[in-house]
């Protein structure tokens, strides 16, 4: 099976995902996660103002099959959350590059995203 990994972010081997490059650091999971997980039922996120820890768990995704641990690929002060995915946590398994989204992280140092994997290797990963 085939599952989307867009060139267009990095990527932690726990697989969540993180676009790099702007003021903000964008943080989801991946689509071979969502197929992993199931249907997902509910997500557990930080506050607005939280600090979360590159490689730290930030929040909890349960689904019909498990509940995962969520990991930051970044440090830095959460500035937005996903709000529609206590409502509608299935957008995670339908759009988890798009509306599926979980934080929006002020990183807290540029060095942070260097050691995500990049959309090759994420793919070699799931392979």
């Amino acid at each position: 099976m085939s599952f989307d990994v867009p060139d267009d972010r990095r990527y932690l081997e726990s697989h969540e995902w993180a676009t790099t490059g702007g003021d903000t650091v964008r943080i989801g999971v991946s689509d071979f996660a969502q197929d992993e997980l199931g249907d997902v039922v509910f997500v557990e996120l930080p506050e607005v103002g939280d600090e979360v820890a590159g490689g730290e768990s930030f929040g909890v995704v349960e689904s019909i099959k498990a509940v995962s641990d969520l990991y930051a690929p970044v440090s830095g002060e959460v500035v937005a959350v996903n709000e529609a995915l206590f409502d509608r946590p299935e957008l995670v398994n339908e759009d988890p590059y798009g509306e599926g989204w979980m934080l929006e992280v002020a990183p807290a140092a540029d060095g942070d995203a260097d050691g995500l994997l990049d959309a090759d290797e994420y793919d070699d990963q799931i392979a």
